[in-house]
């Protein structure tokens, strides 16, 4: 069975090809750095106007990649939410007309189940249940998941995402867009315990996240007379590693709580090298099974959609072409 996955959720155009769900035969992603860069963070109508652009030639390239045409295809499937409503319409529009013209099924794919499914791709998949850590610009959750389909919060974040705040403190000592990158490359040569910045919510078992207290102390040390005596290797080397604590001892944490000793990691920040590193070492230590997809599938794709997709269509499931954009998707908590 081949798919055609789609995502513009955010800033990134992709589009790819998997076969059975498992096999990926092309995965073309089409960045927007370059246009966001000035501004230090994502401008939606920019990247609502860049996805009208490259959605034509970055779905060609894909089947290209793959050695296929639309006439070999088994269904489309697009991201519909959660995400920013301007960019992930494009996405859809395009997957919905596609599947229109060739009478193709169409699956509607909620984008955070994409991420902790993109383990799926890999040669070593988790068994359910498991639980995943979704970390990225616009997400920092934890998720309890069951079953494709079923899963449930068990925890978030309150303010900030992880990915957010990285972006912002880059923007703020003037290191650029993307974030995340620039720090970990400046990070990797610093003092990570040069200066104890906050890490919030860690006091008993609170499920939730909170970045922004972490994001303005960085700010008021920046602002203040000791910062002209530190080196910027060690101040993004200490906020990285506040944020890389709360990650990792909150995941596992929930992973001692709920007696599940299977943990995906995904989303764009999971391709930190420190927080891989810190994850791995802890992991071990707890005894817990730890799944890190390859960075080119922690960072938004075409090919965690289609794989998702192909379990929904396997299951005899078709959504309407009527089915819109949605910016949030409300997740239950954890039963009880």
């Amino acid at each position: 069975m081949l798919v055609l996955g789609i995502d513009t959720s955010c800033d990134d155009t992709a589009a790819a090809v998997v076969k059975d769900g498992r096999i990926i035969l092309s995965n073309v992603i089409s960045s927007q750095d370059e246009v966001h860069q000035r501004y230090g963070g994502i401008v939606p109508e920019l990247a609502s106007r860049r996805h009208m652009e490259s959605i034509t030639p970055v779905i060609k390239a894909a089947l290209g990649q793959a050695g296929i045409t639309l006439d070999d295809l088994a269904g489309v499937a697009t991201t519909y939410g959660p995400g920013l409503t301007g960019s992930l319409l494009i996405g859809l529009m395009a997957a919905k007309s596609l599947a229109y013209a060739r009478n193709l099924p169409f699956i509607g794919v909620n984008h955070l189940e994409g991420h902790f499914s993109a383990q799926f791709l890999t040669a070593d998949p988790p068994d359910y249940p498991y639980l995943a850590l979704v970390v990225s610009g616009g997400h920092t959750s934890i998720f309890l998941v069951e079953a494709p389909g079923r899963f449930f919060l068990y925890g978030q974040t309150r303010d900030d995402a992880a990915g957010e705040a990285f972006d912002k403190v880059a923007k703020l000592l003037g290191l650029g867009y993307p974030g995340g990158v620039a720090i970990d490359r400046l990070a990797e040569r610093g003092n990570p315990q040069a200066i104890r910045f906050p890490r919030s919510l860690m006091d008993g078992n609170n499920p939730d996240f909170s970045f922004s207290g972490l994001k303005t102390s960085v700010v008021r040390f920046v602002g203040s007379p000791e910062f002209k005596d530190v080196a910027l290797e060690d101040l993004t080397a200490s906020f990285q590693e506040a944020v890389v604590d709360v990650l990792v001892a909150k995941t596992l944490t929930a992973a001692q709580l709920t007696k599940v000793n299977r943990v995906v990691i995904s989303g764009g920040v999971a391709a930190n090298r420190c927080l891989r590193a810190r994850f791995q070492d802890q992991a071990n230590r707890c005894g817990v099974r730890l799944y890190l997809s390859p960075p080119i599938l922690c960072t938004d794709n075409g090919a965690m959609i289609a794989a998702v997709g192909t379990v929904y269509l396997q299951a005899g499931c078709r959504h309407d072409l009527t089915m819109d954009a949605v910016s949030r998707i409300p997740t239950p908590r954890i039963p009880g």
